[in-house]
């Protein structure tokens, strides 16, 4: 058994976590903890996590920090840092897990690899439906192939499917092990506003020798609809990317270590 950390990152949206969080409690495999990584939230987050801890089959760690923007990577880097699991499972506070979420991520987790999985993007109208009814989803079963599930395709597509083409991921659905996170620095705080540095991450991860693996068939996620996040560093984080590609480097100098000095 592999000791596993399920790493849910948020931001004013509690209606949305207590879906996401209520997903966690129902896995058919449970992690060791659940890491809540809150970019700044109100004191409602806060009160909805400790209402949350009474009900939850395993810890919950709530890592906060003061809204001074968006600092997604900062917060995540936080987050990973206090994670007592060896495998980190990252998801966003808008999704709501399948029951075999995780233990899809762990039947192909495996040494040298990390995970990049998909999710279903659910309708304003499904999503209100959802937010309304609680956190039951076995009912919105909008079609959609990343809704089926299949091992035989599964592992025959795992190293196939998008192969080379690293930037096809999705930040709110992928998993890691934490020692090959703390190795290229996490996260490159550098990034403060929306977009790539899921990107950026996983082109340290391959250059520093740690190969893709898609998740397809498993994993099943849905996305709640939202208003999208402001691009406005969209451009500049991509440029950041380029660059990376250029110098094939693994390493980022504002990341995770300054964190795990302060917990040494």
């Amino acid at each position: 058994m592999i000791k596993t950390s399920l790493l849910i990152s948020t931001y004013n949206w509690k209606e949305a976590l207590h879906l996401s969080l209520s997903s966690a409690f129902k896995q058919a495999v449970l992690p060791c903890e659940i890491l809540v990584a809150d970019d700044g939230s109100r004191d409602d987050t806060r009160r909805l996590i400790d209402g949350m801890r009474e009900i939850s089959p395993v810890p919950i760690v709530h890592v906060w920090h003061e809204d001074t923007g968006f600092r997604l990577a900062g917060i995540r880097n936080k987050a990973i840092a206090q994670a007592s699991g060896d495998y980190i499972i990252q998801i966003d506070g808008d999704i709501v897990m399948k029951r075999y979420f995780i233990s899809d991520h762990l039947d192909l987790a495996e040494r040298g690899y990390f995970i990049c999985g998909s999710r279903v993007r659910l309708s304003p109208r499904s999503t209100q439906r959802l937010l309304e009814k609680g956190s039951e989803i076995g009912r919105f079963q909008e079609f959609n192939i990343n809704n089926l599930r299949s091992k035989i395709i599964r592992h025959y597509l795992a190293d196939r499917y998008a192969k080379g083409n690293i930037m096809r991921l999705r930040g709110c659905n992928m998993s890691f092990w934490r020692e090959d996170l703390i190795a290229i620095n996490g996260y490159n705080e550098q990034f403060t506003s929306w977009g790539h540095e899921d990107a950026e991450l996983a082109y340290r991860l391959f250059f520093s020798g740690i190969q893709k693996r898609y998740l397809k068939m498993g994993g099943v996620a849905y996305h709640l609809d939202h208003p999208f996040n402001s691009r406005e560093k969209e451009r500049e984080h991509f440029s950041i990317v380029e660059q990376l590609k250029e110098a094939k480097t693994s390493w980022v100098e504002d990341g995770i270590d300054k964190y795990l000095r302060v917990e040494n």
